[in-house]
């Protein structure tokens, strides 16, 4: 029997299930009857259906037998995982053993890789070239950062070149003064030898005009002055300043002065990607649009306080929040219930500055004129950060659970944000790249803090009439000054500030009674106003819930507003 036709009389049609297959269909790897072949043709007319006869069927499709020089495979056996001949079906080797048609195995191989190759193509490939997109990317970014250190080592470098320049030429001016005021005291002296030099010469021209005189009484009457001649003037010596140059014995110690860097390093993420999506699993700093702004937000809950001119709120909790008014007293709320659940005053018994939560749920409040920073722990209120010539205007807890403070010179002449650890200074922000200042100063001004999910640090300042946006080195984003038309069409004069997980940055309008949403670049997204009255503390719980505290003496209210869905 030719081997084509034995194969042919063991498969059965995979449509019917039942007739001898006569033909297979070489696009959907499936075996056919003649009278399954036109309902398959007309079963998915999307596909060009390639229909050929087992007869057809290129014969190396059976392999050769590895034992049996003449033998050609038409049987697979699962066990030993190889296809054999008839004689080694005949053999003992594979008694008792699971034989498969091997043209069904082919199929089923086929199919195996036809799904395979489509997870390559569709899945794997494409995930790879992701991650290939993401390296350069962050290649690019490697660059661009080293560029900016390198600018920063190279301006450091000309400051201190100026500082030196500056040194070298107050030191050539103290040693210009000690010359000149030497030389004034040697030319004085000199002049007065000069007037004795001049003094002896008339004596001596007077003693000689006597002597060769003949006049004996002008003799008689010559007063000699040889013993004051005599008595010599004082030997003034300068004594010469010394430049001593500062020394320098080893190079690390120079950096140590001047700066360095710190270590750098490339850390392996064994969960950094996942074949799942192209996309790169969430970092820090990400923000992936996983929410739409509502058309309409929606106040969802409102809380009445029993402060008055509330200018501060901040979340503890997905219930519970903090506020402050226009007294010294801090109070906590539930949401759900509407109730106070405490209340105490401040250390000083003056009205706080900004409010913040820590990551363990500690309260922070800053004191403006006590000039200090305070953590409340178990009802216990500790000085964490004292300023000397500062005064502390708003705080926040980072996501580092680092603390940024706002604040203004005790002249008013200056603000800056400083970053602490716990009390130790990091980082002070206060220039931009042409050394000018970032944020407005003013006795009247208010400054409010937050950091973004980007790392990016947004401080809303009312005195320059915008919000001011730096990255996490401190380097100006950008400014937003509002967006015209306001919902009243009043100036913009922002207070309070937060961003959400989208990095979203919101900020109180009170004069047009609204908040502005503004993506991460600072682009306007949206009003929300939701019957607003001037409102001006802010604060995101971890569901994107919007907590506005109305700075209204008639209505201090807290409003627990719905933006995203």
């Amino acid at each position: 029997m030719e081997p084509s036709t034995s194969a042919q009389d063991g498969m059965k049609c995979n449509s019917c299930e039942t007739a001898d297959a006569k033909v297979r269909c070489e696009s959907c790897l499936v075996n056919l009857c003649a009278a399954c072949i036109g309902i398959h043709m007309i079963s998915d007319e999307s596909t060009k259906h390639v229909i050929v006869r087992f007869q057809s069927r290129n014969s190396s499709l059976y392999p050769g037998c590895h034992l049996h020089a003449y033998g050609q495979c038409e049987k697979y056996c699962n066990q030993c995982d190889i296809p054999v001949c008839n004689t080694c079906v005949a053999s003992d080797q594979h008694i008792g053993h699971d034989l498969m048609e091997i043209l069904q195995v082919l199929d089923d191989k086929k199919k195996t890789i036809i799904a395979e190759q489509a997870k390559l193509k569709e899945i794997v490939y494409p995930t790879y070239q992701g991650i290939a997109s993401d390296v350069q990317n962050r290649m690019s970014q490697l660059e661009r950062e080293h560029e900016d250190i390198s600018t920063d080592i190279t301006k450091h470098g000309e400051v201190w070149h100026r500082e030196i320049d500056k040194l070298v030429k107050k030191l050539k001016a103290e040693d210009d003064e000690m010359k000149n005021s030497q030389l004034r005291i040697l030319q004085k002296h000199l002049n007065e030898i000069n007037k004795t030099m001049s003094d002896i010469k008339q004596e001596i021209d007077s003693n000689d005009m006597t002597i060769n005189s003949e006049d004996i009484s002008k003799v008689f009457s010559t007063k000699l002055n040889v013993d004051r001649c005599t008595k010599l003037p004082i030997k003034l010596v300068p004594s010469l300043p010394e430049f001593i140059p500062g020394k320098i014995d080893e190079e690390e110690e120079f950096r140590k002065i001047f700066g360095a860097l710190s270590p750098s390093s490339l850390i392996s993420e064994e969960q950094g990607y996942s074949m799942k999506t192209t996309q790169k699993s969430p970092e820090v700093g990400s923000c992936p649009p996983a929410k739409q702004l509502l058309d309409v937000p929606e106040t969802v809950t409102t809380l009445r306080t029993q402060q008055i001119y509330i200018s501060g709120v901040v979340c503890l909790n997905d219930e519970e929040i903090w506020t402050k008014g226009n007294g010294s007293d801090l109070r906590r709320y539930s949401i759900n219930q509407g109730s106070e659940l405490k209340a105490f005053r401040t250390k000083s018994d003056r009205m706080p500055g900004g409010i913040a939560v820590t990551k363990k749920g500690y309260l922070v409040y800053t004191d403006y004129d006590g000039r200090s920073v305070n953590i409340v722990k178990n009802e216990e209120i500790e000085e964490v950060i004292i300023l000397q010539k500062w005064k502390p205007r708003n705080v926040c807890s980072t996501s580092t659970d680092d603390l940024l403070v706002i604040m203004d010179s005790v002249d008013f002449r200056k603000s800056k944000v400083v970053r602490y650890s716990g009390s130790t200074e990091k980082q002070t922000i206060q220039f931009d790249d042409i050394g000018k200042s970032l944020f407005s100063s003013g006795i009247l001004y208010r400054h409010t803090i937050t950091e973004n999910r980007n790392l990016d640090i947004c401080v809303s300042d009312n005195g320059a009439k915008e919000v001011v946006v730096v990255n996490q080195k401190g380097k100006l984003r950008f400014r937003y000054n509002g967006h015209t038309p306001a919902p009243k069409n009043k100036p913009f004069s922002p207070q309070g500030i937060t961003t959400d997980s989208l990095c979203h940055i919101l900020t109180a309008d009170p004069f047009n009674d609204c908040v502005h949403i503004i993506d991460q670049d600072g682009q306007l997204l949206r009003f929300i106003d939701c019957e607003l009255s001037i409102p001006c503390g802010l604060c995101i719980d971890t569901n994107d819930n919007l907590f506005v505290a109305q700075k209204s003496m008639f209505d201090p209210l807290v409003k627990k507003i719905k933006y995203l869905q």
